[in-house]
């Protein structure tokens, strides 16, 4: 069960480094709709909808490091195992936009 609620909303070894990873120039991505992504998101963060990913996940080196978020962690844990699938080496479950956010103020 531990592990279960760890792929979904991330370790906290993810959560602790996403701000470095952040400095080191991994790229935030919001799964998010336009809309939800609208009504506040994380700063410098890339909106790139859930059911866009595949058409749009193309603008990114595969080896890039991505930190992929939502409004829960449900999503991006979605968005993450769909970029693994498409090649991508290094993805991050970043969780909820509000962990996200806390994670990078501290």
């Amino acid at each position: 069960m531990l592990q279960w609620f760890k792929n979904i909303f991330g370790s906290s070894e993810t959560k602790l480094s996403l701000a470095t990873r952040v400095q080191e120039g991994a790229i935030l991505i919001d799964v998010r709709t336009q809309g939800e992504y609208l009504s506040g998101s994380v700063n410098k963060a890339v909106n790139i909808p859930l059911d866009q990913l595949v058409a749009k996940s193309g603008r990114y080196s595969k080896e890039t490091p991505l930190i992929v978020f939502c409004r829960s962690g449900m999503r991006s844990q979605q968005a993450k195992r769909v970029l693994e699938q498409l090649g991508y080496q290094n993805v991050y479950n970043g969780g909820g936009v509000r962990a996200v956010r806390n994670q990078l103020e501290e």
